[in-house]
């Protein structure tokens, strides 16, 4: 029986516990943990919330390199039927974080004992799913302190198969922001319609209308969506819902098509309170800036895949996917890149079930690479 790849083995253990956003006690601990076994001469560790740092001094540092993991998981209930499911009710790593950490340890366990020249920053970052741990990483003093001149990620990528990394330079994932409206209006008895306002119907027609945003008033050749994934309103059948709440997200491809979006649906919501003769409030949200891939680092990255795996190496199209690693991009150059997983079922699906051959062809492409630098 062929032995499991030590990173696979961590990656599984990692699945069994997942967390949401701030709230990763234990994937911090087993984090710590595991990094207390490995060569301490050239580590430094600092804990940012349940978030972690960790820098490996180089031989004869010029630069620091850092390298971002997302260590949170999904609110969503598991249906994989693995042995190694998550044993946390409603929570899963959905998205396959617990794939990146495990590339993560990979490549520190690697640096830790065989170091390059220059300084490695491994950022253990929590809360990318919500409610956004890059923004305030970048902020802490420990970030600030450890500062680093180039930043490197990955996401898995259900869509591509197991060796195949997919990059472009320029943007790569879309500006994102959550969306949370309330309407407030009038209950009433179901059989008098007249003497209340009903926001079942007002919500309804906004979720409708909302739409036309992106059909008459962005470029046709320009690109956002607006997507609402929850509907809430009213408590009984027979009384007319006094309240109702919407709940999505929005996606474009440039910060100013995100304040045309915006613009035009507090437009709307003005509007809506007239006709409807109700209150619309929003609730603030996460942004995400988009994930946008500095050019000169990325076109270096390309031609080492272009040298080294060329079989592996596929130019791909920007997405809607949101990111908050385009926090990080916004002040230090460096780049994302989707990794091949090749699973029949999306991000964020129930019963995502990530081909685990990635985790050993990610690190080592990526130890390669820096060893590159």
């Amino acid at each position: 029986m062929t032995e499991l790849n030590p990173f696979i083995k961590l990656r599984r253990e990692l699945h069994l516990i997942p967390e949401i956003g701030y709230e990763e006690v234990k994937t911090q601990h087993f984090l710590l943990t595991y990094i207390a076994s490995l060569p301490q001469d050239r580590l430094e560790i600092k804990k940012w919330r349940t978030g972690i740092l960790v820098r490996v001094a180089g031989l004869s540092p010029t630069k620091t390199i850092g390298y971002r993991t997302d260590i949170d998981a999904l609110p969503i209930l598991e249906e994989t039927g693995l042995a190694f499911a998550s044993t946390h009710p409603g929570k899963m790593h959905a998205c396959g974080h617990d794939c990146h950490m495990s590339i993560a340890l990979g490549l520190l366990t690697h640096f830790a004992s065989q170091p390059i020249k220059d300084n490695l920053l491994f950022v253990f970052q929590p809360a990318e799913e919500g409610p956004g741990g890059a923004k305030p990483t970048m902020e802490s003093e420990e970030f600030q302190a450890w500062w680093p001149d180039m930043m490197l990620g990955l996401h898995i990528a259900p869509e591509y198969k197991a060796g195949e990394i997919a990059v472009k330079p320029g943007l790569l994932f879309a500006n994102t922001s959550e969306l949370f409206i309330s309407f407030k209006g009038k209950g009433g008895h179901a059989a008098y319609p007249h003497l209340a306002n009903d926001m079942v119907v007002a919500a309804s027609a906004f979720v409708g209308q909302m739409q036309t945003i992106i059909s008459r008033n962005i470029d046709p050749l320009d690109s956002a969506v607006i997507t609402i994934g929850q509907i809430r309103g009213g408590d009984v059948q027979n009384v007319i819902a006094e309240n109702a709440y919407l709940d999505g997200t929005i996606r474009t491809l440039s910060t100013e098509t995100m304040d045309i979006v915006w613009t035009r649906l507090k437009q709307l919501a003005k509007g809506w309170e007239e006709v409807y003769q109700c209150e619309v409030s929003f609730t603030p949200g996460s942004d995400y800036r988009q994930v946008d891939n500095d050019e000169a680092e990325t076109l270096q990255f390309i031609s080492y895949l272009q040298e080294n795996y060329p079989e592996s190496y596929v130019a791909c199209k920007e997405a809607m996917t949101g990111e908050d690693f385009g926090y990080f991009l916004e002040k230090i150059p460096g780049f994302m890149f989707w990794l091949g997983v090749d699973s029949e079922y999306s991000l964020h699906h129930a019963k995502l079930n990530p081909d685990e051959a990635a985790i050993p062809f990610a690190i080592d492409v990526l130890t390669g690479y820096l060893e590159s630098l």
